[in-house]
């Protein structure tokens, strides 16, 4: 069940809608702005980049959107926000350890591994605009809620698909260490799709989308030869280049591997310009074995429980990581090294 507390409605002042830079965060954030439209300031960023309300200053007679961003990385600047006087809705799907109650806000959460942040807002908005959140939920792996409100809706195979391709679109796009190496800022992609209430619009009309597609396309083709650095019976770790399209292609990669052996487990590892490595995890054991529980053991890890990440893994660490990767899911089997 979704936690909610302390439901309130506000008229709207001076606002900031915070939200992550990919499919979830940006197809969270249209949906809102769909049923409450509002000009507020837009504060996002690269996937990775969670720290996000430390940018909004506090202000009494403010309203804040938080849309799928952890708590527990935000929990000093909401304090300092509800303190001077802000009204705060948030809506998140990550670990939540610190969660409090206040009356200027509404919290809306739950950390089950079929849940994503838009598909928060669609139960919230009692799926007026569901066709958004199917793109979300395919956007962050999650096929299977996704197919399952599609054929609700009573979407076709073809159309299904289409919503499925753009989502991956949405969330292959907001990967990278910083937003010079997206195709898109993430803030000009949510301008853009926010001018379409029909996602099939969105796919037939917007320039940006085939930009999307043609870069997807151009990344991938560079992986289809990749072998895995270690790999055992129920899963596998691969190291990605040093390069811009690896640091783009890296978290789709990872919901790829997920997707085509959904019981294994993998890690993907992408080097940074400093020589450390970014490490995307997909568990395929969620409820037993969270992909989260892992990433939380190394610093400036985190994410839910099929889906986490290290955001700044040392090359020294990198063998403790697979040792650890290792023992944490179980693996057996003969290892091989690429």
């Amino acid at each position: 069940m979704d936690r909610v507390m302390a439901l309130r409605d506000a008229p709207n002042h001076l606002a900031y809608d915070v939200f992550n830079g990919d499919a979830d965060g940006i197809c969270a954030l249209h949906q809102l702005r769909l049923a409450d439209p509002c000009d507020a300031q837009l504060i996002t960023g690269v996937k990775r980049d969670i720290e996000l309300l430390q940018r909004v200053p506090p202000a009494a007679d403010i309203d804040v959107v938080a849309l799928d961003i952890s708590l527990d990385v935000n929990v000093l600047p909401l304090q300092r926000l509800l303190d001077a006087g802000a009204r705060v809705r948030y809506f998140d799907h990550h670990s939540a350890q610190q969660a409090f109650a206040h009356p200027q806000l509404q919290w809306v959460w739950n950390d089950a591994p079929d849940v994503c942040t838009s598909l928060l807002v669609d139960r919230h908005l009692q799926g007026r605009f569901r066709p958004w959140a199917i793109v979300a939920a395919f956007g962050d792996n999650l096929a299977a809620p996704a197919r399952a409100l599609a054929s609700e809706i009573g979407l076709d195979e073809k159309d299904t698909h289409a919503l499925d391709e753009l989502g991956r679109m949405l969330n292959y796009n907001a990967y990278g260490d910083c937003v010079d190496v997206l195709h898109v800022a993430p803030d000009v992609l949510y301008r853009a799709v926010h001018q379409f209430a029909d996602p099939f619009d969105f796919i037939g009309s917007s320039p940006l989308y085939r930009l999307l597609v043609d870069g997807y396309r151009d990344d991938a083709a560079r992986i289809e030869q990749l072998a895995p650095h270690m790999q055992w019976a129920g899963g596998a770790i691969y190291l990605l280049p040093s390069a811009s399209w690896a640091r783009r292609i890296s978290g789709q990669f990872a919901n790829q591997l997920a997707g085509q052996h959904p019981a294994h487990s993998f890690a993907v590892l992408t080097e940074n310009t400093d020589g450390s490595f970014v490490a995307s995890v997909r568990s395929g054991q969620p409820t037993t074995h969270a992909a989260n529980g892992l990433c939380e053991r190394f610093t400036s890890g985190g994410g839910r429980k099929a889906a986490a990440g290290i955001n700044h893994l040392p090359a020294a660490d990198v063998p403790h990581f697979i040792d650890t990767f290792a023992d944490y899911f179980a693996m057996s089997g003969h290892r091989t090294l690429a």
